[in-house]
């Protein structure tokens, strides 16, 4: 079967499903201390990794507790079974491996496996396309997908990948961080002895897809010259949509569609910040976590996701979705709205970066390329 997915929410037909065998450690490099800059500086119910080691630390290799390995291996294979129960071709990556450390001609990283596959790919439409990743450990890991890619190629299916960049420590926007003013997209690229030397970095999971808009979040100047080159290479298929700064990178712990005017969303807050059309959409609000939702780690394991990783679901279809059994309060909430909700367990999420949306990448789905908005409406936001 050809890739088919248009958005997130119509019936779900064949989805690859992450995997972590062989994640060891996490890189604490430039790289990754930018990219899970939002929670750095969180400092919901344990410190945060900032405080323990500052961004100007010496580089270091984190090991990971090797039985929450285990156990997230065993919450993903009943999150793959229950896919698999509700009628859901369900594909696997390739495992890690004894792939390890690697080199290029700039820096060295440790690999890791193919965990969070929403973020290096997004399916647009008929197209599989490979974004231009954002942390050096993960400059590979759609190597692990690519027989699955393979196969849909075959079939038909579209195959790009965005530039890969080199990742160079000057290839970084740090205003974000810094607190500087990050450049407006027409500004990149400007001779100003810095900015020239950004590069293209983007994930999949900094982007909603309506039909035929894509609204993508956009935080640095790495992020902007990605939604240029994504606005330019679905120019005539898809339009895409800037939302400025809504936050470091991912948005799907923030703001997800359940179905064609229905969001679901962190707080009120992120409702003010949505661009005017989306705040015309009807809201769910999820439940403010609580300490009991979450597992008691030591001092000093590494938390590189907010305390909302929970909003981080999975539609079967617009009437279904796949929630975290250990977030109780949200499965009354969508069920309170009508919602048949599939309860799944996942323990460590603020260790390992992702919910079941971050481990999914939908290849399929019945939806097709509707507008869902009028040109209007984005005119005048």
């Amino acid at each position: 079967m050809k890739a088919h997915s248009f958005d997130e929410w119509s019936p779900l037909r064949e989805v690859i499903v992450g995997t972590s065998a062989g994640y060891e450690a996490h890189d604490m490099e430039l790289s990754f201390r930018l990219f899970f800059n939002d929670v750095a500086h969180s400092s919901f119910y344990y410190p945060s990794f900032d405080a323990r080691h500052p961004l100007d630390a010496v580089d270091s290799r984190r090991p990971l507790n090797d039985r929450y390995v285990k156990e997230l291996a065993e919450d993903l294979e009943d999150f793959a079974d229950a896919l698999a129960a509700a009628g859901v071709v369900v594909h696997r990556p390739d495992p890690l491996g004894a792939r390890g450390l690697f080199t290029t001609p700039d820096w060295e990283a440790t690999m890791i496996p193919a965990l969070n596959v929403r973020d290096q790919t997004i399916v647009l439409g008929d197209e599989i396309l490979e974004t231009s990743c954002q942390v050096r450990a993960r400059s590979y890991e759609s190597d692990l997908l690519k027989p699955i890619f393979s196969r849909y190629f075959r079939e038909g299916s579209r195959w790009t990948s965005m530039p890969r960049p080199r990742l160079l420590d000057r290839s970084f926007d740090t205003s974000y961080v810094s607190g500087r003013a990050t450049p407006a997209i027409e500004d990149v690229g400007d001779s100003d002895g810095s900015a020239a030397d950004f590069e293209i970095m983007i994930d999949g999971a900094q982007c909603i897809r309506l039909g035929r808009d894509i609204v993508v979040n956009v935080a640095t100047a790495n992020h902007a010259l990605g939604a240029r080159w994504l606005a330019a290479h679905l120019e005539g298929r898809f339009r895409v949509r800037v939302m400025d700064r809504f936050a470091d990178n991912h948005i799907d712990s923030l703001v997800l569609p359940l179905r064609p005017g229905l969001l679901l969303l962190r707080n009120h807050g992120v409702a003010d910040r949505l661009p005017a059309p989306l705040q015309r959409w009807d809201k769910i609000y999820a439940p403010e976590p609580q300490s009991h939702n979450f597992p008691s780690y030591d001092a000093d394991d590494l938390i590189v996701s907010s305390p909302y990783i929970d909003m981080n679901v999975l539609s079967i279809d617009e009437n279904t979705v796949v929630a975290n059994s250990l977030f109780p309060e949200l499965i009354t909430t969508l069920e309170g709205r009508g919602f048949t909700v599939i309860p799944v367990r996942h323990r460590h999420r603020r260790l390992f970066g992702g919910g079941f949306h971050c481990f999914t990448l939908d290849i399929v789905r019945d939806g097709g390329d509707e507008y869902y908005f009028d040109e209007r409406e984005w005119a005048d936001a």
